[in-house]
């Protein structure tokens, strides 16, 4: 893991953001059963199985708060977390599901209709599999923010199970992968919810941005 790019006072920010109490506030399988939009609201995206909860239970301190599994596509809405002035949205996985089509279809439908059309949404935090990187199913979700100039940035998950130089080469191709991309923030976040790893400066990140924002 290389340092932070964080100063100590976003990490100190970032630490009392997640510290306060984040609790579920909904779920939501369709567009017309999204919550009305207000605070801002911070998405994580990602293959199926790339621990996208165990991500969001890791930045909370909370191990239950969203629910993990090991069988991919069990999550198949779009869940609200509502904290201190915003709104942590876990996503539907894409690609390999153990569901039927006609179901992984909706939801992913329901993906990007909700990327293209949330007017509150901050920013998307992309999780990859540091072990795998992008894979061309990653490229659809991609070209969605791009087209609807929503800013994403991509967060590596499971930095622990690689080595480091492993860990570098993949940060390395990613940002060159994304570096084209008009909505893609450039910095590439490598994380282990396992380990701790990395979740200080994503907490920061989300800070930063909230901050930004008000």
């Amino acid at each position: 893991m290389t340092g932070s790019a964080f100063t100590p006072g976003e990490i100190e920010a970032g630490r009392r953001l997640f510290a306060g109490a984040w609790d579920f506030a909904w779920a939501a399988g369709s567009l017309a059963a999204l919550p009305p939009m207000g605070a801002p609201e911070i998405a994580f995206a990602g293959r199926s199985n790339v621990g996208k909860s165990s991500l969001i239970n890791a930045l909370t301190g909370r191990n239950g708060l969203a629910r993990t599994s090991h069988t991919p596509g069990r999550t198949q809405e779009l869940i609200f977390f509502r904290g201190p002035g915003a709104i942590l949205v876990d996503m539907p996985g894409y690609g390999y599901a153990a569901a039927a089509k006609t179901k992984v279809k909706a939801w992913t439908a329901l993906i990007h209709a909700f990327l293209r059309g949330r007017q509150n949404l901050g920013r998307v935090y992309l999780l990859v599999d540091a072990r795998h990187g992008l894979k061309d199913t990653d490229d659809a979700v991609l070209d969605t923010l791009d087209e609807a100039a929503v800013s994403y940035q991509v967060v590596l998950t499971k930095a622990d199970q690689v080595k480091p130089a492993e860990l570098a080469a993949c940060i390395a191709a990613t940002a060159a992968a994304i570096a084209r991309r008009p909505a893609a923030y450039p910095e590439v976040l490598a994380t282990s919810a396992r380990s701790g790893a990395g979740i200080a400066d994503l907490r920061a990140a989300v800070a930063r941005l909230l901050a930004e924002r008000s």
